[in-house]
């Protein structure tokens, strides 16, 4: 067998943050400061380097290396871009949060944030079960960790105590239905398990039942009915900086995991996992926004918001599949994956939020925190509003045209019962997101002292709220990028 040496320019920057967040360990041990800014600086600067590596390395073009293991393709390089910027703002918001807390002010937690931003990369270009399995456990076993690095916190522990727990069954789940896989169609290369089922010489029985099990997997990952069970505990009991950082990037990480699997692997199988997707969407649509309603504590409104949230962002994915016309799936899948990437960019800035409340050590996450933000800053509840409005899909911030476009979607493939079912939730939802907003301009704050910020914590809320606003207005941009790159990559 002649071996083949791998193209190893399409993992440069994979390579290169493996490298720096081992040396980012081994220099933070020889640095005596307690604010460990010189690794903070560091971890930044690691992440401009491994953007401008991976555009550098962008040929725009499908390629594969390490014996068909991983491929590089303009959507995963978009993927990837975007959460070397979104990692970058969650650890800035999170900065102030770390620095009051010593038992997370330390260089392990810039390591593990790199760890885990390594691990979506690996699940992003994954084109091998195995290698999806690496990456996605990775990045599970980092966030573990950076959600008990707070020992002293009883809740921060049972969280990760839950979350490991709870992972370790999912990922049991993914392995056995990855087995299952192999062992009907011979092979683990995703394209190639494409290919098999293309021939139709394979046990299509065994291969359903492995395919259940893989969704459950990837259901899990993306925290929808009825798989959700760790994300408000999660939520809730990390440290606030911690809780950003789940809800937010690996988000886009679990979207390509999606992708791969099921549109470049098991497309054939569509009508099977097509099924599985509508009742895990409307399951999540529906608990996700009826239990958010009775919620008192804001991270944990929040979790049960992203499980309804995931769920609309299926049935992007669930429609794609209805039609033969290349253009239509196209449509569908973009608006899935816009819909993902605008969901993090509101998230982020909603949780960046709480974290400029929580001052002195307390956590400000419950909704009555915010009570009469708008008299202690008008500024700050404005930003607040507008992510608020986002979230519910109220006119023109980019939630709504990320709702619209998926709603779209639903009608063209003829599902209008699904797409009515989906405004019904969206309409409960906005309930508990404009009670929010109540609260901060119709009643009397708890403290009437101003809220106080650095200057740059300001600029780079501003910043995202200014985005989601501006993508609400002029939301064509990022659409037809998200079209365009799945278009090259499928």
């Amino acid at each position: 067998m002649q071996f083949v040496t791998p193209d190893l320019r399409l993992a440069a920057a994979e390579i290169f943050i493996s490298l720096m967040a081992c040396l980012i360990l081994l220099f933070d041990l020889l640095v005596k400061d307690r604010k460990r800014t010189a690794t903070f600086v560091a971890t930044q600067l690691t992440l401009v380097a491994a953007a401008l590596i991976t555009l550098a390395t962008s040929s725009g073009e499908i390629s594969y290396t390490f014996s068909n293991m991983y491929v590089g393709d303009l959507m995963g390089d978009l993927l990837k871009l975007l959460l070397y910027v979104t990692v970058l703002v969650v650890l800035f918001y999170s900065r102030g949060y770390i620095l009051e807390r010593e038992q997370m002010a330390k260089g392990e937690y810039y390591a593990l944030a790199l760890f885990a931003t390594l691990g979506m990369m690996v699940m992003i270009s994954a084109n091998h079960f195995v290698i999806v399995y690496v990456g996605l456990e990775l990045l599970s076993l980092s966030l573990y960790a950076m959600v008990a690095m707070n020992r002293d916190s009883v809740p921060a522990t049972e969280a990760a105590m839950k979350y490991f727990v709870l992972g370790a069954l999912a990922s049991g789940l993914l392995l056995y239905g990855m087995s299952m896989i192999y062992g009907a169609t011979g092979t683990l290369e995703i394209t190639a398990v494409a290919e098999r089922l293309y021939t139709g010489q394979v046990d299509r029985m065994i291969l359903v039942f492995g395919l259940v099990f893989v969704v459950s997997g990837v259901a899990f990952k993306l925290g929808v009915v009825p798989f959700h069970m760790w994300i408000p505990d999660v939520y809730h009991g990390a440290p606030t900086a911690v809780t950003l950082f789940i809800a937010s990037a690996p988000k886009l990480a679990a979207f390509a995991m999606l992708v791969r699997l099921m549109v470049n692997g098991m497309i054939v199988l569509a009508q099977d996992w097509q099924a599985m997707l509508i009742l895990l969407a409307v399951l999540s649509m529906a608990i996700g926004n009826i239990a958010a309603i009775a919620q008192t504590n804001l991270k944990r409104m929040l979790a049960y918001s992203a499980i309804s949230h995931m769920g609309f962002m299926l049935l992007g994915m669930v429609t794609g599949v209805v039609s033969g016309d290349a253009r239509f799936a196209l449509n569908a899948y973009s608006s899935s994956m816009f819909y993902v990437i605008t969901y993090v960019l509101t998230s982020a800035g909603t949780f960046g939020m709480i974290l400029l409340l929580a001052r002195g050590g307390l956590e400000s996450d419950e909704i009555d925190d915010f009570r009469g933000l708008n008299k202690r800053s008008p500024w700050f509840a404005g930003m607040m509003m507008m992510m608020m409005f986002s979230m519910a899909g109220i006119p023109f911030f980019v939630g709504f045209f990320a709702k619209f476009s998926v709603l779209q979607a639903v009608v063209a493939a003829g599902y209008l019962w699904l797409a009515i079912v989906a405004v019904a939730f969206s309409l409960i939802g906005c309930f508990y997101y404009l009670r929010v907003v109540k609260i901060m301009y119709f009643e009397q704050p708890v403290s009437p002292t101003p809220i106080e910020a650095p200057a740059q914590m300001k600029i780079l809320l501003s910043a995202n709220s200014l985005a989601v606003a501006l993508l609400g207005i002029f939301p064509q941009a990022l659409m037809s990028l998200c079209a365009f790159s799945l278009l090259r990559s499928l």
